[in-house]
């Protein structure tokens, strides 16, 4: 006596399947696929970005897994990171097997995300600004200025959103040919259904000027050293007060530089002629009272000291002839 067994693919009860659902970030999602067939088919979830399912239970602990098998899926405490596609799958082993898609959508209040909240760009130059938004329903995203004026896409300004993900976007506003005008505050403003917000950028512009202060040569060149700024009238024996306050104190120069030294006396002190001694007399007074002037300065210009030399050889010269 022979025996017949029939079998049968499988396929879906539709009334008893799910279709797409949308539930707010927090709350929870049920997802049912019943299928027929015989054998009985045997049902599988899979999400069609390849990523692990999260199953998360009431004692606050979860799990990820690839694969979830059972005719019922349930998305506890549903995150925005949980939306997406998912797949059932139901097969019993009799080709073909059959699968159905549904989508789980997450909605929640939009978030900005500003890298920079201060942006610097030199004067005449194109900047970028940006802004990062996730919402769910897609948001409303623009640009306006510090005085609620709204920024759109012209020769000035480029305006953009790029899409990142089901829920992220990227915008950015391109300023072209920076100016003086376009300095201040931008907001970038997200809104949807359920809410709006915005984040705040400040730009401020970097004149050249400014850049090249900045930079050591040019703060050298900003000050003028004693021997070559502008204002040095050095040069000749013949200066002010204030003048000969630059000058080192003359002992020391003149005892490392020369051979001749206003402290060897002999040579003024032997000059027996009273015409002579007093010549000696005024030469000397003129080397003190330019030691006591210069005193607390750093540097003796080199002219000058070339003339007191000079003189002060003359002097010894005067006295040996006697």
């Amino acid at each position: 006596m022979g025996y017949l067994e029939v079998v049968v693919p499988p396929d879906f009860i539709a009334e008893e399947t799910s279709g797409d659902v949308m539930v707010p970030e927090g709350g929870m999602a049920t997802l049912s696929c019943r299928a027929r067939g015989i054998p009985s088919p045997r049902v599988m979830w899979r999400r069609e970005d390849g990523s692990d399912i999260v199953i998360r239970f009431a004692n606050g602990s979860k799990s990820k897994i690839a694969v979830y098998e059972d005719e019922v899926l349930t998305l506890n405490k549903i995150s925005r990171s949980d939306m997406g596609a998912y797949l059932c799958i139901a097969s019993n082993g009799v080709p073909p097997s059959v699968s159905k898609r549904m989508l789980v959508k997450v909605h929640f209040h939009p978030v900005i995300q500003v890298p920079n909240q201060l942006v610097g760009a030199p004067l005449g130059t194109d900047v970028t600004l940006e802004c990062y938004v996730e919402s769910s329903p897609k948001s409303i995203n623009y640009w306006v200025r510090d005085s609620n004026d709204m920024v759109i896409s012209s020769s000035k300004y480029e305006v953009t959103t790029t899409m990142l993900s089901s829920f992220e976007s990227r915008m950015t506003l391109v300023v072209r040919q920076l100016a003086d005008a376009d300095l201040g505050g931008y907001r970038c403003i997200a809104k949807n259904s359920l809410g709006e917000v915005d984040g705040t950028i400040r730009l401020y512009g970097i004149t050249r000027q400014l850049m090249a202060n900045s930079s050591p040569t040019s703060r050298n060149e900003d000050f003028s050293t004693p021997i070559q700024g502008p204002d040095n009238q050095f040069g000749s024996a013949e200066r002010s007060d204030d003048e000969d306050e630059t000058a080192t104190d003359t002992s020391d120069s003149y005892n490392s530089n020369d051979n001749y030294s206003y402290k060897n006396k002999t040579f003024l002190n032997s000059t027996p002629d009273p015409e002579r001694q007093n010549v000696s007399n005024k030469v000397r007074k003129i080397i003190s009272d330019l030691k006591d002037e210069t005193m607390n300065r750093s540097r003796l210009d080199a002219v000058v000291r070339a003339d007191l030399l000079m003189l002060a050889g003359f002097v010894s010269c005067f006295n040996w002839s006697m």
